[in-house]
């Protein structure tokens, strides 16, 4: 039997070796691992979106949780892009900021290049698609939930894109808990008014939002709530439903202490 060392040969070009570990391409080396937005510190929870007869509505709150900690109550977690798309995120608030900063210069740089196209919110939900699917892709995801609103070929336009990539348009959609509490009340909202108009959509998500603040222990009572119509965008910061709930019977409730 011959002696010697036996070097294997690798499974295909630039493919991994048998019996060694194994360096996916797309992935960063262990010595440069990081893992900041595998387990997120600050983030923030629902979002809400809804299109109605003539436009579509969002709304966020503006708390971001420090694991179980109300730590801070005035993060703002909705934007506008451009007058045709506007942006909300749920999860990592720091993941959520770093992709607020890239958007913003993507837009400013279509300004400066004189592009007479003004990025809309089919442009914008496809294009988080590709990027989020791309970051999970090199096994660093943007720990996102991401709602996009506005009109893509002038119809309203309302779209989910989360960190994997998975994406989906709707005419309510939700993230984080508010997909179990709020989508099925504003289904139920529209069955009753398929032809909904303004308020009934700001009715319908002002109700969702009180509802998930007496449910979800990470919702804040202040919140974000944008219109967007084909005369542009409107955005209402900080408003406060503290005063519209009702704590009543919140002593009867025993076992969750």
């Amino acid at each position: 039997m011959a002696t010697g060392s036996f070097q294997a040969q690798p499974l295909w070009s630039s493919g991994p070796v048998p019996g060694e570990i194994y360096n996916f391409p797309a992935s960063k080396p262990a010595s440069d691992a990081r893992s900041h937005t595998l387990y997120p510190s600050t983030s923030g929870t629902t979002v809400l979106g809804l299109q109605y007869d003539g436009g579509v509505m969002i709304a966020a709150d503006t708390l971001g949780s420090y694991g179980s900690l109300a730590r801070f109550r005035n993060i703002k977690r909705l934007f506008k892009v451009t007058d045709k798309a506007v942006l909300a995120c749920s999860g990592d608030i720091a993941d959520y900021q770093f992709i607020k900063e890239v958007i913003e210069q993507k837009v400013r740089d279509d300004e400066c290049g004189g592009y007479t196209r003004v990025l809309n919110a089919g442009a914008l939900h496809c294009w988080l698609t590709r990027v989020l699917y791309n970051r999970r892709s090199r096994f660093d995801p943007l720990w996102l939930e991401c709602v996009v609103a506005g009109y893509k070929d002038d119809k309203p336009f309302l779209g989910y894109v989360d960190k994997i990539g998975t994406a989906f348009e709707a005419k309510e959609v939700a993230t984080g808990y508010g997909l179990h509490l709020a989508i099925p009340m504003m289904r139920e909202a529209r069955e009753k008014k398929p032809n909904m108009s303004r308020d009934d959509a700001r009715k319908s998500i002002e109700e969702c939002l009180k509802v998930l603040y007496y449910r979800d222990c990470r919702a804040f009572y202040k919140y974000q709530l944008a219109d967007v119509t084909p005369e542009g965008v409107t955005i209402l910061d900080d408003i406060d439903m503290k005063k519209e709930t009702n704590w009543n019977i919140a002593h009867h409730i025993r076992g969750y202490e």
